[in-house]
């Protein structure tokens, strides 16, 4: 993907960077932003100027429809630095595209690519000093549409708002995670808009999310709405089981959304020789593995974490532990796949993306 900066951008920045208050050793997740945002609005039919200004809050009216009808969408995305300061984005050509996938099921204008391109690499090379080298360290990218038009009428907004914000990020997830397996709520229905990254899949798992907290579980592993036997994703993340020496995961659907870093492990595992099935999996075969020892790893694949190895899952009042191994495959995907992110590995795939220097 090679583009020309060719988009006209109107840029206004701080007078002093705050990012000397920062202490990049303790950074919890998405709390903490850049100097800058980046702003576009869509009016008339079309996407106005590209504004990259001081990071602060935004004017909506009351009545402005992302209020009342959500229609909001958002992408996970990340950038680091390799030894020599270049900077560096993993696949960012796919977060493009499913952004303006979400933005089809939504009824919201396709935002692109030129601009997003160019917009997000002006904002990066404006932000660079915040994009740490140290281990496990990037720069979380955040980018959003959401609906501005005011009015209550229950019908498509015509004016909208794209932004990106940057937050720097270490580790998403830490220490131990077990899982629920939901045998009452749903993450999304089929036909609905479970493939989109649209912000209301997120608001409805917050409560069933809470209720497993509660009962000493970190994450829910989602199964299917019409009869909760077939598992789906983990929390906000693809899910992968390893029974013996093969990995399964469920197919995408208009209920899975479906992952960028889920994709490349199953890239990465034809690579390497593993054997991987994407196929429906029953909450019963997990179960029966578990029980009879050939269940040997479960983890999620995500943006945030990339890889996070679960420990074991809860099912209608049983527990079960996975086996503790010297060797992982959770291990093996993550190592491989940060270190072609981060430039230390061979990148065969073409899957890094090299942010021109403006």
């Amino acid at each position: 993907m090679i583009l020309d900066k060719t988009t006209e951008i109107d840029i206004q920045k701080v007078t002093e960077s705050k990012i000397s208050q920062i202490d990049f050793s303790n950074l919890a997740f998405g709390n903490v932003f850049t100097d800058h945002m980046l702003e576009c609005d869509y009016k008339d039919g079309k996407w106005q100027t590209i504004k990259i200004r001081p990071y602060g809050p935004i004017t909506l009216d009351p009545s402005a429809k992302v209020f009342h009808y959500g229609q909001a969408i958002f992408e996970g995305m990340k950038a680091y630095k390799d030894d020599i300061d270049q900077i560096w984005m993993f696949r960012p050509d796919e977060n493009q595209k499913r952004l303006n996938k979400s933005a089809v099921r939504l009824e919201m204008p396709e935002f692109p690519e030129s601009l997003f391109f160019d917009g997000l690499e002006t904002l990066l090379n404006i932000e660079k000093d915040w994009i740490q080298k140290e281990e496990g360290s990037s720069l979380y990218i955040r980018p959003f549409v959401i609906a501005t038009e005011a009015g209550v009428s229950a019908n498509p907004a015509k004016e909208y708002k794209f932004m990106i914000l940057c937050s720097p990020a270490q580790s998403y997830y830490s220490g131990e995670v077990r899982v629920l397996f939901a045998d009452t709520y749903s993450r999304s229905a089929s036909g609905g808009v479970g493939f989109a990254k649209c912000a209301g899949n997120y608001a409805g798992q917050f409560y069933p999310t809470k209720l497993a907290n509660e009962a000493g579980y970190q994450q829910v592993v989602w199964t299917d709405a019409s009869t909760h036997e077939n598992l789906e994703e983990a929390g906000t993340m693809n899910v992968f089981f390893r029974i013996g020496d093969k990995i399964i995961t469920a197919p995408t659907s208009d209920r899975i959304l479906d992952g960028v870093t889920r994709k490349s492990v199953l890239t990465l595992a034809e690579d390497l020789g593993i054997e991987a099935e994407v196929r429906n999996i029953s909450v019963y075969e997990i179960e029966e593995a578990a029980k009879n020892g050939t269940l040997q790893e479960m983890f999620g694949a995500g943006t945030a974490a990339v890889i996070n190895p679960i420990l074991g899952f809860h099912f209608r009042g049983n527990d079960y532990e996975l086996p503790k191994l010297e060797s992982t495959y959770a291990d093996l995907f993550k190592d491989k796949i940060t270190s072609i992110q981060t430039k230390k590995a061979e990148d065969k795939f073409g899957w890094t993306y090299k942010v021109r220097t403006l």
